[in-house]
């Protein structure tokens, strides 16, 4: 009797969302671990920004619940240095000593909310929530533009060039002129770019090539084929 594989479909499986909770006060991380389990989060806690950063961040849905007030690195000269790396997991500020320039401050450099302890722990539940969605839609989005990048770099230079001038609206008449190539090589250019690209119009194509920022970019920078 053969071993029976395991089905693929295992790794389609969504992903457990990832709460990182930095704070130095045990008995709030411990609370927020129990509220955040209690949902079926997984917590992942910390005692500071410099014990956090020995870890690498989860490959999943997550979101970061930050005290302002932390030994050493403060939680909002944190916010900073993640932006400056950019590092854009969703951060929720919390402190017991709570001002409106804090606030202001956390709120304009991102964070998804601002909450002074003692805080209602629905309104942490909703926080998090807004943050992981957040996340989650980043998270799509940075894997359609790899997948898309993807599919760009199998073209070769000739057809990167076809893929720009087609897109920048100019018909194959105009491209076959400005190429030195005649039209019906072009047309075949752009047939496999149509299909190596995987789509069926040429709108479709002029989205992947806007979200791609291609346009007269590629032009440029197009090298002679051989």
């Amino acid at each position: 009797m053969t071993q029976r594989r395991p089905s693929k479909q295992i790794d389609a499986l969504p992903k457990t969302p990832i709460v990182l909770v930095v704070d130095d006060d045990a008995s709030v991380r411990e609370a927020l671990s129990s509220l955040f389990r209690s949902v079926g989060l997984d917590p992942k806690l910390f005692a500071s920004t410099a014990e956090l950063l020995q870890h690498e961040l989860p490959d999943a849905p997550c979101c970061l619940v930050l005290d302002i007030r932390l030994p050493g690195v403060s939680g909002l000269d944190f916010q900073t240095q993640l932006a400056k790396a950019s590092i854009h997991v969703p951060i929720i500020m919390m402190t017991g000593h709570g001002d409106i320039p804090m606030s202001v401050r956390a709120m304009k450099a991102g964070a998804v909310d601002f909450l002074t302890k003692p805080f209602r722990d629905q309104d942490m539940l909703d926080a998090v929530a807004q943050a992981i969605e957040r996340d989650r839609k980043r998270r799509d989005r940075e894997k359609s533009l790899a997948e898309l990048r993807g599919l760009f770099e199998s073209l070769t230079t000739r057809e990167r060039e076809i893929m720009a001038l087609v897109t920048a609206g100019l018909m194959n008449k105009q491209v076959a002129g400005q190429l030195g190539l005649s039209e019906i090589t072009v047309k075949i250019h752009r047939g496999h770019v149509m299909r190596k690209m995987g789509v069926r119009s040429l709108a479709d194509l002029v989205r992947a090539a806007e979200v791609l920022e291609l346009r007269q970019a590629e032009k440029s920078a197009a090298q002679p084929s051989v």
